[in-house]
């Protein structure tokens, strides 16, 4: 919604500007739009495996999106892991062994539909909770797989941004081609009047204005918003790592989950007391 909104500002700021002063049909060269267009998806196509080509695609529209890292679903992860805890605590850790093999069909899973529908979340948590299960645990060990596997799913979630960086950091470069381009056709031409020639050292001279134009006030962005998306998604995993560790280490779960409700940012995370009212409502329903 923001990067609409920014976008509208940009645009009403650039070309209403102009407007006031002079012609915006002197922007319009098709055939500029055109090569700035191919040259950047051709440089963004050459510098990428197929992988980081889907990876980035599929990342873009999330930047249109709000974030669903909200609150209520930190709520919902941290009540979801002390129901689990609770249910180790008082049954054994071969109680919920049925749950972390089908979350899906877990009774206690099933309640938290916004954290099953997250695969990658959903993954994270019962792989962790099925090595308790499996046996006895050398916490710092666990901590350190939980760090690398941390450390690969941030590069992964990082690499669109960087990618979307790259090109904007190329699209100006792109609209001094077109420009040079722009200028030979004129240096061809230079025995026309000099309202042909003006009107093509006009049009040369758009293609630098789109390059900078559209990859600081559009592509940009993109990359910030799609970098900030990917530092968000990141928060819930670094949340679970310190519940089920402090778990592991003998905290019985109203400490264990406290211990998760402290990684979470001033915005998302609830007060003690809030947290503690919710997990006594939903252990009444």
């Amino acid at each position: 919604m923001f990067l609409i909104v920014g976008y509208v500002i940009i645009l009403a700021s650039a070309l209403g500007t102009y407007a006031v002063h002079g012609s915006l049909l002197a922007l319009w060269v098709p055939l500029e739009y055109i090569a700035i267009f191919g040259l950047t998806v051709g440089s963004f196509v050459a510098g990428n495996n197929i992988k980081v080509v889907k990876a980035t695609v599929a990342a873009i529209p999330g930047a249109l999106k709000g974030s669903p890292y909200n609150k209520a679903y930190y709520v919902d992860a941290l009540a979801l892991l002390f129901e689990i805890l609770s249910k180790v605590r008082k049954e054994g850790l071969m109680s919920i062994e049925n749950d972390v093999e089908n979350p899906e069909a877990s009774p206690i899973f099933s309640k938290y539909p916004n954290i099953v529908s997250d695969h990658h979340v959903l993954d994270f948590m019962t792989d962790y909770l099925r090595m308790m299960v499996g046996g006895n645990l050398n916490t710092v060990e666990i901590e350190s797989l939980m760090d690398v596997e941390l450390e690969t799913h941030h590069h992964e979630m990082a690499e669109p941004a960087h990618v979307i960086q790259k090109v904007a950091d190329g699209v100006p470069a792109f609209g001094i081609v077109v420009a040079v381009m722009g200028v030979i056709n004129v240096m061809g031409s230079v025995g026309e009047p000099p309202a042909v020639l003006g009107k093509m050292i006009a049009g040369a001279l758009v293609g630098t204005f789109l390059g900078i134009y559209l990859a600081y006030g559009f592509v940009a962005p993109i990359a910030g918003q799609v970098e900030q998306k990917a530092n968000e998604s990141g928060v819930i995993y670094k949340t679970i790592k310190m519940v089920l560790l402090a778990s592991m280490s003998g905290y019985a779960p109203q400490v264990a989950i406290e211990f998760g409700r402290k990684t979470l940012g001033a915005h998302e995370r609830p007060s003690f007391r809030e947290l503690e009212e919710e997990l006594k409502a939903r252990k009444g329903k």
